[in-house]
C-alpha cells in the first residue's frame, strides 16, 4: 500500500483525510501489523488511491 500511496503522491495524513480512517491505523496496515483489515476499510483505501482493492491487499503495483 505504501508504494501505491507514494506513487500517487498522497501523504499518510492525506490518505487519512480522504478515507476518514485513523493515520495510525493506516500506518499499521502499511507495516503489515494489521493481518486482515476489514473489507470496508480496504475498499475505502482503494477508492481513495484509485486502485482495485486487490492492489491494496496483494501489494500489486499500480
Amino acid at each position: 500500500m505504501r508504494a501505491i500511496r507514494e506513487a500517487r503522491k498522497v501523504s499518510l495524513r492525506g490518505l487519512a483525510d480522504l478515507t476518514g480512517l485513523d493515520r495510525g491505523y493506516l500506518s499499521r496496515v502499511e507495516r503489515g501489523q494489521v493481518r486482515e483489515p476489514a473489507d470496508l476499510k480496504i475498499q475505502s483505501i482503494a477508492t481513495a488511491l484509485g486502485v482495485p482493492p486487490a492492489a491494496i491487499t496483494h501489494e500489486e503495483t499500480p
